[in-house]
C-alpha cells in the first residue's frame, strides 16, 4: 500500500478543512438538485427548466479541465500569450453554433443532440454519431481525469489509485442520482471556486514579486512573455507551409484551428451541448452560449497571468527548484511556497475542475440514441430513470478504468487525447450537412461519417509514427471537410415537396 500513500502532503488541517467546505458544497447542491428527478426527461435535460446564467457558467465548467488549469499555466510559464490566439476562433465558433445549431437543437424531438441527426437523416446516421461520441468523450475525459488525478496527487501525496477513487465517488455523488441537473448548478459553482482559486493565486504571486505589478510588467515584456500574436514566417517565404501546418501557435492556424474546433465541441459533442438544452428555448441557449465566452475568457486570462507571475518569481529566485515536468509547475509552486489556506484553494480547484464530470451526457446519449431506438417497447418513465441512473454509474466506471489504464503508458495517453479530434471534426461534417444542406438519405450520411473517420484514423497514425509532418489539430477541420464533401457528393437533393 505504500505507493497508494507514498506520503509528502504539505497540506495542512486548515487546508484540508478548505478543500472539504468546498466538495461538501458541491456535494450539498449535487444531493439536493438531483432529488428533483422524477423521470428520464428529468434526468436528461432537466424538464427545460434551468436558467441560463447557470447553464452558461456550467458551460464554462465543461470547458474547464485539470488541463486547462494546469496547461494555461505552464503555457505562459514555458512561452506567451498566444494560446489567446486559439481563443479568437473559439469565441467566433460560438457565435456561429448560437446561430444555426441551437434553433435545431430546440426543434428537434429528441433529447440529445444526435436526434436532431436522427430526424435528417434516419436512425443509423444517429447512432453512429451516439457511438462514436461515446468513445471519443470517454478516452478524452480519461486523459483529463488522469492529469487531475496526478495534479492532487501531488498536492495530497496520494498515488493514481486513492485520487483516481476519490474522484470517482465525487462524479458518483454529484451526478448519478439527478442526471443533467445537478451537472449545471454543481458547473456553476466549480467555475466560480476555480476562478477564485486563480486570482488568489495571482494577488500571491503579485505579493512575493519584487517591485510588485509594476517590476512584474517590467520584466515580462522584457522577456517577450506577453506577446499574443504569432504571425509566423512571410506567405512568400519557403518554409510558410510547414509552419502553417506544423506550428499550432501561427495567427491564421491558431485562428482556423479554434475556430473548427470549438465549432466541433459546441456544436457535435453532446457534453457541452446538452447545457444549451436545459434552457427554456433557443434565445436563452444563445446567452448561456455567450456568458460562456467571458466565462471562457476569464479563466484564460487568470492562468495565463498565473503562469507569467510563476515565470517572474523563478527569475527573481534563481535557487528554487523546478519540476521534472514543465506542466507541474502550478502545483509544485502551490507545494513548496504557497502558505495554507492557499495550497487549499489550488487543490479545491484542480478537484473542482475534474468533479464535472461527462455521466450526465454519456449517460443521455446511450439511453436516448442507443437503448431507447433498440428496445422493442418504450420503457416507462420510471423505467428509463432506473436505466439513465444506472448507465451513469456504469460510465463512472469504465472512465475509472480507462483511466488507470492510461495511467501506465504514455504513447496511449496521447493517442487518447487525440482521438476526441479525429471524431469532431466528421460529426461537425455532418452535422453542417444537415443543417445547411437538402442533400443525403442516412446511408450517405452513415458512409461520409464512417469514410471520414477513417481518415482521420489514418492521419493521426501516420502523425504519431512520424511518417507525416501533419499537426494533429488539423484533424478536425480535414476531417469536416471531409464528411460534408462527401456526403454531398454521394447524396442526390431530396426532392421538394409540392405545393
Amino acid at each position: 500500500m505504500s505507493h497508494w500513500f507514498p506520503g509528502g502532503s504539505p497540506l495542512t488541517a486548515a487546508d484540508y478543512l478548505l478543500v472539504g467546505a468546498v466538495l461538501a458544497a458541491l456535494c450539498a447542491v449535487g444531493w439536493r438538485t438531483g432529488a428533483r428527478a422524477a423521470s428520464g426527461d428529468d434526468y436528461l435535460l432537466a424538464g427545460r427548466r434551468l436558467p441560463w446564467p447557470a447553464a452558461g457558467l456550467a458551460l464554462t465548467a465543461a470547458e474547464i479541465s485539470a488541463l486547462t488549469v494546469l496547461g494555461v499555466a505552464a503555457f505562459s510559464f514555458r512561452a506567451d500569450w498566444t494560446s489567446l490566439q486559439l481563443f479568437l476562433g473559439a469565441a467566433a465558433a460560438r457565435v456561429l453554433v448560437a446561430v444555426l445549431f441551437v434553433p435545431a437543437f430546440h426543434r428537434g424531438r429528441g433529447r440529445t443532440i444526435y436526434g436532431v441527426l436522427g430526424e435528417r437523416f434516419g436512425p443509423l446516421t444517429r447512432a453512429a454519431a451516439a457511438g462514436a461520441f461515446l468513445v471519443a468523450r470517454l478516452l478524452t475525459s480519461a486523459v483529463r481525469l488522469l492529469v487531475a488525478c496526478a495534479a492532487a496527487g501531488a498536492l495530497l501525496g496520494w498515488g493514481l489509485p486513492p485520487t483516481l477513487l476519490l474522484l470517482t465517488a465525487l462524479s458518483l455523488v454529484l451526478l448519478v442520482r439527478g442526471g443533467v441537473e445537478p451537472a449545471v448548478w454543481t458547473g456553476a459553482l466549480e467555475t466560480l471556486v476555480v476562478l477564485g482559486a486563480a486570482a488568489l493565486t495571482v494577488v500571491y504571486l503579485l505579493h512575493r514579486t519584487d517591485g510588485g505589478l509594476p517590476a512584474a510588467l517590467n520584466l515580462a515584456f522584457a522577456a517577450g512573455k506577453l506577446r499574443v500574436l504569432d504571425w509566423g514566417p512571410s506567405p512568400l517565404a519557403p518554409g510558410f507551409l510547414d509552419s502553417f501546418f506544423n506550428n499550432p501557435g501561427l495567427l491564421v492556424a491558431a485562428v482556423l484551428t479554434g475556430f473548427m474546433g470549438s465549432a466541433a465541441a459546441f456544436g457535435t459533442d453532446h457534453e457541452l451541448a446538452q447545457k444549451l438544452m436545459v434552457v427554456p428555448d433557443a434565445a436563452a441557449g444563445r446567452k448561456a452560449l455567450f456568458l460562456s465566452i467571458a466565462g471562457s475568457l476569464a479563466v484564460l486570462l487568470v492562468y495565463l497571468s498565473v503562469g507569467t507571475l510563476l515565470f517572474i518569481y523563478y527569475k527573481q529566485n534563481p535557487g528554487m527548484a523546478l519540476p521534472d515536468q514543465l506542466s507541474r509547475v502550478l502545483p509544485n509552486f502551490a507545494v513548496t511556497v504557497m502558505p495554507p489556506l492557499a495550497r487549499g484553494a489550488v487543490l479545491a480547484a484542480v478537484l473542482a475542475a475534474a468533479a464535472d464530470s461527462p455521466l450526465p451526457s454519456l449517460s443521455a446519449a446511450f439511453v436516448d440514441d442507443l437503448w431507447r431506438p433498440l428496445a422493442r417497447r418504450a420503457p416507462s418513465p420510471a423505467a428509463e430513470l432506473k436505466g439513465a441512473r444506472a448507465a451513469a454509474a456504469g460510465f463512472a466506471f469504465v472512465l475509472a478504468a480507462l483511466t488507470a489504464l492510461l495511467g501506465v503508458s504514455d504513447a496511449a495517453l496521447g493517442v487518447a487525447f487525440k482521438a476526441g479530434a479525429a471524431a469532431a471534426g466528421p460529426l461537425l461534417g455532418v452535422f453542417l450537412l444537415a443543417l445547411t444542406s437538402e442533400r443525403g438519405g442516412d446511408a450517405e450520411a452513415l458512409a461520409a461519417l464512417v469514410v471520414s473517420m477513417g481518415l482521420c484514423a489514418l492521419l493521426l497514425l501516420l502523425e504519431e509514427t512520424g511518417r507525416l509532418p501533419f499537426g494533429w489539430s488539423w484533424l478536425v477541420p480535414v476531417g469536416a471537410a471531409a464528411a460534408y464533401g462527401l456526403g454531398w457528393g454521394l447524396a442526390r437533393p431530396r426532392a421538394r415537396p409540392k405545393r
